[in-house]
């Protein structure tokens, strides 16, 4: 039974409406995501003051923050150079002088002349003596902590004293009994003396000899027994959706001997590597089964997974049902659609099927004429962006959903694709399409240990033949008329180049006119040459017409902010420009450098950076582009951006709502990972009411994420 939601202003029992106050806190500790008294729990201090002693002034150093205690000698308010609050503090032996800039009544009143009272800052000493700007002042009287005064990430109107004073009630509350038998705890050695309840008085309220290093490090026992109970409730959450998704039921899909998918083998310009067809018989022997598949296609940029893609949807159609392709942007869907109606609608056709297509821009007219297709079953494979899932889309009988870059899309979505099968007019509500989501961004080993252990995963770890090694450089924009003159020399062989502006997010305006005058610029310098220009804000139907010019050969450049990250194959294309590439992420430098080395001509990528007033890069932008120019496989780019980013940022839209990991640190707890790992089943199997109250306790409805 999840503990009851904090309510500070009302006592227990108490059924008077809460006051506006109360209601100003409730507002203020959910946008901190804390709703019960658990959640108060576990919202531990990101630093400690040190407020169990008082140092003389004349033994404190300058820069150290202390506490002092005097009585109050003078009080003043000055106006120059600016309005400011002088207090001059006298402990004794020395002075100091408090100075506020930003000061109200009552402080005044309580730092009248003979008030004896505490400051607690950095001290600063000069000619004109000792002094603290802004320190935290109270009244002299009563006795010292006992405990280190925790500091806790606060919202604006939360102050310190009332958020200390709301996780104490809720600490107090809160059911912080064992859910970890000691069956699995004595295999790890931690001593049974910190378990849940003492770790979180103790990280709360730490005694004043604490080592401080090993509270900052988190490598102190406390902090451990949390390391690990969170381990062990997001396994327990992905292996209960594991076995809740396991009873769930799909119509089986067997690739019939000669039908669709060996007309389409047969059919393909060319064989596919051994690492594809590997990922093809893992996916077959997935989809043959009536539970529902739930796998996850990696392979580096250009491995080839959308043939796999393919063949998977078309042992759907083959079995009389239908397959949904989403993706992120309409020009990654529209490489999709183009690449299978090549090579599935001459194999379709004579049975009378298509393949639709979906998106947010249709005109309403083929929007309702490619609607009729779906919902009657016409149309075997339906490719779109997020317009597939829009209500009005009903399928006959959605048997495969493929969702690719599936870390652009978030939680709900995802949710929403699956539900599309319960939705149809024979809908069954424990019948959900096969999912398979690909992604070119590879997960490192310990994020699928954590993140991804509720999916299957299939690696294309070879790329086909053919493919040319990219040669990544590192230029600075102060050498960029040698790359307008590189850019020339490119043209003059025939090929073709794409030049990549960075999205400003803080301002869509200034993104583009950036891309529009590096496209003036490159214009005038490349005479006679057909420059584009595509961009956020273009209407679809321009995006097209300039995709269409470059894709064609007949234009030689195209200027771009990211909308051609993915899903753009142009062959022909063989350099690679970024201009600010240390505003990139490395998985987004990777994902651009992917669209050349497409065909049999040398390819270069060149990472034009500029340092603009600082004297060089910042530490993450140069290891970004360090790894870039060090190496070009994707494996090895993903797990040096996981060090760069931290798992959050790395897993983006996929854990939208979901239960990233507070106090484990994949990079340093793999331990705790794997035992984490191996204790969740046999904790599930034996005692499975401690292990919901377990997941329940750190994870509350969030764990429901963790099944898309």
């Amino acid at each position: 039974m999840p503990a009851r939601p904090p309510s500070p202003a009302s006592p227990p029992g108490s059924s008077a409406p809460r006051s506006d106050a109360a209601a100003a806190l409730a507002k203020a500790l959910a946008k901190l995501g804390l709703h019960r008294d658990i959640d108060l729990a576990l919202h531990l201090p990101i630093r400690y003051e040190d407020e169990t002693r008082i140092t003389p002034l004349n033994a404190a150093r300058d820069g150290e923050t202390v506490q002092i205690e005097g009585t109050v000698r003078g009080c003043d308010v000055t106006y120059r150079p600016r309005r400011q609050l002088l207090v001059v503090l006298d402990d004794g032996g020395d002075t100091c002088t408090l100075r506020f800039f930003s000061f109200y009544p009552s402080q005044q009143k309580a730092l009248a002349v003979g008030n004896r009272v505490r400051a607690r800052g950095e001290v600063r000493t000069g000619f004109a003596g000792a002094t603290m700007m802004h320190p935290t002042v109270r009244s002299a009287g009563g006795p010292l902590p006992d405990a280190l005064t925790p500091v806790y990430s606060t919202v604006a109107g939360l102050s310190q004293p009332v958020l200390r004073k709301t996780v104490l009630a809720g600490l107090a509350r809160a059911d912080l009994s064992e859910t970890v038998p000691a069956e699995f705890l004595s295999k790890i050695g931690l001593k049974s003396a910190w378990n849940l309840e003492s770790s979180l008085s103790f990280l709360h309220h730490p005694a004043p000899d604490a080592a401080l290093a090993t509270l900052e490090d988190h490598s102190h026992p406390a902090w451990q027994r949390l390391k690990l109970e969170e381990l062990l409730a997001q396994q327990l959450s992905q292996l209960q959706a594991r076995r809740q998704h396991d009873a769930l039921r799909a119509p089986p899909l067997p690739a019939a001997a000669g039908g669709l998918r060996d007309q389409l083998l047969a059919a393909l310009p060319f064989a596919l590597t051994g690492a594809q067809q590997r990922v093809v018989a893992e996916i077959a022997a997935d989809i043959a089964r009536p539970v529902p598949m739930h796998r996850l296609l990696q392979g580096d940029v250009g491995s080839g997974k959308t043939v796999v893609a393919a063949l998977a949807a078309a042992a759907a159609i083959d079995a009389g049902h239908q397959c949904a392709l989403m993706a992120p942007t309409e020009i990654l869907a529209e490489q999709h659609f183009r690449k299978l109606i090549g090579w599935l609608e001459p194999l379709l056709a004579p049975f009378g099927q298509r393949v639709a297509w979906l998106t947010g821009s249709q005109k309403k007219k083929e929007r309702a004429e490619m609607l009729a297709l779906v919902v009657s079953g016409e149309a075997g494979l339906v490719v779109g962006t997020h317009a597939v899932i829009q209500d009005q889309v009903l399928f006959k009988s959605l048997a495969l959903a493929v969702i690719d870059e599936q870390h652009r899309f978030g939680v709900a979505q995802r949710l929403a694709l699956r539900a599309k099968m319960a939705a149809a007019p024979d809908g069954d509500a424990s019948r959900e399409p096969h999912l398979l989501m690909m992604t070119a961004t590879p997960i490192p080993r310990t994020l699928a240990m954590s993140y991804y252990a509720e999916l299957d995963v299939s690696t294309i770890d070879e790329l086909p033949p053919g493919r040319t090694p990219v040669v990544t450089r590192l230029v600075a924009e102060a050498r960029r008329d040698e790359v307008v003159e590189r850019i020339r020399a490119q043209l003059d062989q025939g090929r073709q180049v794409y030049w990549v502006c960075p999205l400003i997010e803080e301002s869509e305006a200034l993104d583009l006119t950036n891309a529009t005058a590096t496209h003036a610029a490159l214009s005038e310098a490349l005479p006679g040459v057909l420059v584009g220009l595509l961009h956020s804000r273009m209407a679809p139907a321009e995006k097209k017409a300039v995709m269409a010019l470059f894709t064609a050969g007949q234009m030689g450049v195209l200027v771009s902010t990211t909308v051609i990250e993915v899903g753009v194959d142009v062959p022909n294309a063989s350099l690679m420009v970024i201009e600010h590439a240390e505003r990139f992420g490395l998985s987004q430098l990777h994902q651009l450098r992917g669209r050349v080395g497409r065909g049999a001509a040398a390819s270069a990528c060149v990472l034009l950076y500029s340092t603009g007033d600082a004297p060089r890069l910042g530490e993450t932008a140069r290891a970004r582009l360090k790894a870039m120019v060090e190496t070009a496989d994707g494996f090895e780019i993903a797990r040096r951006d996981l060090d760069i980013r931290g798992p959050g940022e790395f897993l983006g839209a996929r854990q939208s709502g979901a239960p990233l990991l507070r106090f484990a640190d994949l990079a340093t707890d793999t331990d705790w990972l794997a035992w984490a790992q191996s204790t969740a089943p046999a904790m599930l199997d034996r005692h499975p009411e401690l292990a919901a109250r377990h997941v329940a306790r750190w994870m509350g409805g969030r764990s429901d994420f963790l099944k898309a």
